[in-house]
């Protein structure tokens, strides 16, 4: 270890005490401010800190809005400064700040002169820290009131198929029995529009059942699953969907194969509402490590620049917070009379450098 002298190391303290980006106070026994360094100085107002210089008592109360410890929020009735020999390692401070608003600060406070009673307070801006962390909280939020969708979703879905379908099918095999017992004509007739009104509403609970969470993206996967959508879409809609996968791994993270199959859905919804074509491609593949979706028609396409998409805009708001909800990269690309791509990019990788698959 480096030895050092007494005046290198005091040179070396009146260096932090300078250009350290934390905020120092010295706060005598009776709580007043005492001295402070520029970067306490900075964030004060001139005003605050006029006073201080003039020995005000208090003033330094006139920018302090409170603090928090471990425990609990505390106010005035138990200030740190009214206790000389309080040690306060660890608390949260709000203070007014010069042009800032009231910011909040990390915080300690020691005693450093028993003799004379000085004490040094130093704080820590936590802004960013404070920003980082409501971003993380609401991504989490997000994700759990998703998954709680997803979860709502496939247990109506279950339901309508398991229960209200099978009801349904049982209610058909009757009246097709009733059909051949010897009943007159305008029976014959009634039975057969009833007929024909539940095979309707048996095929719409179904589409309604698949919408919702379709059971081959649980049971199968992704590919099983636009498979068998991108065949619904034909032959409800005329609407050709070429699809190609070139996967690697037969089933990816649950998290991820909502999010792929949520996009591609709405991508897919739009290309029907807004391109004026009857066809869309649809690519799905790994690259580089990542998961890649790709979304292109040949429509109408639109000006990103002056124009906005059609519609509410919420379907593009919506694929794109999904995507970074796990980590992946939403791409829009569009111009008008060459069409619309839209490109989901997800990392196949966590932090051991693992892939995200559940098998192969």
């Amino acid at each position: 270890m480096i030895q050092m002298t007494d005046e290198h190391l005091s040179e070396l303290l009146r260096n932090m005490y300078h250009n350290s980006m934390e905020a120092i106070f010295f706060i005598d026994e009776k709580g007043s401010v005492v001295a402070m360094n520029p970067a306490a100085e900075n964030i004060l107002d001139i005003e605050v800190i006029e006073r201080m210089h003039s020995g005000a008592d208090g003033s330094f109360c006139q920018t302090c809005k409170g603090y928090t410890d471990e425990q609990d929020l505390i106010t005035c009735s138990t200030c740190y400064l009214d206790y000389p020999d309080g040690e306060f390692s660890s608390f949260q401070v709000y203070l007014k700040t010069r042009g800032e608003g009231i910011v909040p600060y990390a915080a300690s406070y020691h005693i450093i002169d028993e003799a004379r009673g000085i004490r040094v307070m130093m704080l820590l801006d936590l802004t960013k820290q404070q920003k980082t962390q409501e971003m993380l909280q609401r991504t989490n939020m997000l994700k759990y009131v998703i998954k709680a969708q997803e979860d709502e979703r496939k247990r109506i879905s279950r339901e309508l198929h398991d229960s209200v379908a099978q009801e349904l099918l049982s209610s058909l095999v009757d009246l097709r029995v009733v059909k051949y017992m010897n009943v007159g004509e305008d029976v014959l007739k009634k039975l057969h529009q009833t007929e024909v009104s539940l095979t309707r509403l048996l095929d719409d609970i179904r589409h309604l059942s698949v919408e919702l969470r379709p059971a081959s993206l649980d049971d199968l996967g992704l590919e099983a699953a636009f498979r068998s959508h991108f065949k619904w879409i034909g032959k409800n809609y005329g609407m050709l969907v070429e699809f190609s996968a070139e996967l690697a791994a037969a089933r990816y993270g649950s998290e991820i194969e909502t999010v792929v199959y949520r996009v591609c859905q709405e991508a897919v919804l739009n290309a029907m509402k807004y391109s004026g074509t009857d066809e869309v491609h649809v690519r799905l593949c790994e690259v580089n490590g990542y998961l890649q979706l790709t979304v292109r028609d040949r429509g109408v396409g639109f000006n990103m620049v002056i124009d906005e998409a059609k519609g509410t805009g919420l379907g593009l708001y919506g694929m794109r917070e999904r995507a970074e909800l796990v980590g992946g990269q939403f791409i829009l690309l569009s111009a008008p009379g060459e069409g619309t791509t839209i490109q989901l990019n997800i990392p196949l990788t966590n932090g051991d450098d693992k892939p995200e698959v559940m098998g192969t």
